[in-house]
């Protein structure tokens, strides 16, 4: 499913018309990623969490040449699904 067809779903869903559904999907995302980059945590509860963590520098490889190289520390976007969502997607 993409985002056209997302935002379908939420507007057949809720009574939205499709441009409100986009808007708020759209805001809903932006502040997930905004406060994701700023370090907090979003927790949605049943559903899962957003978080950043901090991946430790580590000597890696350039497949093409093979030449060794050391890959910087940086931070990366982390989902964990949450009981509920695990459970739906079980059975």
């Amino acid at each position: 499913m993409n985002k056209g067809e997302l935002v379908d779903v939420i507007a057949e869903n809720t009574g939205a018309t499709k441009k409100q559904a986009d808007t708020i999907l759209t805001a809903l995302t932006e502040t997930i990623m905004e406060t994701v980059s700023s370090g907090e945590k979003v927790i949605l509860v049943g559903f899962g969490s957003f978080e950043a963590r901090d991946r430790k520098a580590r000597d890696g490889r350039n497949p093409r040449t093979g030449k060794k190289l050391t890959i910087p520390a940086t931070k990366s976007p982390i989902f964990s699904a949450g009981k509920t969502f695990k459970e739906q997607v079980k059975d």
